[in-house]
């Protein structure tokens, strides 16, 4: 386990990613609980790879969300359909992932649901260089469905209590501390416990970033 400034840990994940030898876009996963700080890590990994000259396509797994009617057939606070029934994973295999890796002809989109209008959509479908990067973020990534996809995997771990406090500040504006409280607490975190028993997520990761404490964390890598 190693310990350092935030500054470092960025620098030993570019570091990683600019290690793997493919022949097609670097497809790098960042999987952790909600308001782990997942889309932080990604946006900051984002930044830090773009100024060592990488082209950097950026995505998320809220981009691949059923919409809304499908999501909630067992009910609005169902772990099971946190985990069984919110995400497309066909269409990100299909339009994003597969065609970004061995044997894609790197035409890819980066998202098939708008979550503010809760539909549908189909982005242009854009061509990527050979030496591109995905940054991909977002809950559940190493699950059997996508997890022979990625070429990095990074699990950013953070108590359940702490997601709790950084979801009721995250989201004050739009939620109070009772409605965030009964999310986290009836869906998200046995979500993630079922998570956790059926897959082991850290099992599978490369990478284990403990991000309790954001500027001071500590980082895991896996042997080769």
């Amino acid at each position: 386990m190693d310990h350092g400034t935030r500054d470092e840990m960025l620098g030993r994940l570019a570091e990683a990613v600019g290690s793997i030898a493919v022949a097609h876009p670097t497809r790098v996963a960042i999987d952790g609980p909600p308001a782990a700080g997942k889309t932080t890590l990604a946006d900051e990994l984002a930044v830090a790879l773009r100024t060592q000259g990488r082209n950097v396509i950026r995505a998320t797994i809220d981009d691949f969300l059923f919409p809304r009617a499908q999501r909630y057939p067992r009910g609005e606070y169902s772990a099971e359909g946190c985990y069984f029934d919110t995400h497309n994973y066909d269409a990100l295999n299909r339009v994003l992932l597969d065609p970004l890796g061995p044997g894609g002809d790197r035409r890819f989109q980066h998202a098939v649901y708008d979550r503010t209008a809760d539909t549908a959509i189909s982005p242009p479908v854009t061509t990527a260089p050979a030496d591109a990067v995905l940054v991909f973020d977002g809950v559940f990534l190493m699950r059997p469905e996508l997890i022979d996809r990625w070429d990095l995997r990074i699990f950013v771990s953070t108590a359940f209590e702490k997601t709790v406090d950084r979801a009721a500040v995250r989201d004050r504006r739009v939620s109070s501390r009772a409605d965030v409280e009964r999310r986290w607490r009836e869906r998200y975190i046995p979500s993630q416990r079922l998570y956790f028993a059926t897959v082991r997520p850290t099992r599978h990761a490369d990478i284990v970033v403990h991000n309790d404490e954001p500027q001071q964390p500590a980082w895991f890598f896996r042997p080769a």
